[in-house]
């Protein structure tokens, strides 16, 4: 048997086919939570322990679903922001599961795009 000859970009090729380790399970909440103040939005904890957030103008939510959201499969998180007469709204969901770092991320980048007018 012959071996194909191995060249000088081998190395980083195999280097980057090997197994990672990946952050797993949900982590703590109180890292996407903690970046809410009273002052701009109102946080309620409902019978369930679910927690809702929203701004003060109605226009952003974030829901936390620690058993998962009822009537889906596993949703723990949503993130909404409405939109306006012109522009479409969006919504984003992740898993019961997603670590908090990964939500707290994408909350975070949600709220450095907005301003107040």
């Amino acid at each position: 048997m012959t071996m194909a000859p191995v060249g000088p970009g081998f190395s980083t090729t195999v280097e980057a086919l090997r197994l990672r380790e990946w952050q797993l399970g949900p982590g703590q909440p109180r890292l996407v939570l903690d970046q809410f103040s009273a002052e701009d939005f109102h946080l309620i904890v409902d019978d369930r322990a679910d927690v809702h957030v929203s701004s003060k103008d109605g226009r952003f939510y974030l829901g936390w679903f620690p058993l998962g959201r009822p009537g889906t499969n596993g949703e723990g998180w949503i993130v909404a922001v409405t939109g306006t007469a012109n522009v479409r709204g969006y919504r984003m969901s992740f898993g019961t599961e997603t670590p908090a770092e990964i939500v707290a991320a994408a909350v975070a980048r949600v709220l450095e795009t907005s301003r107040r007018l």
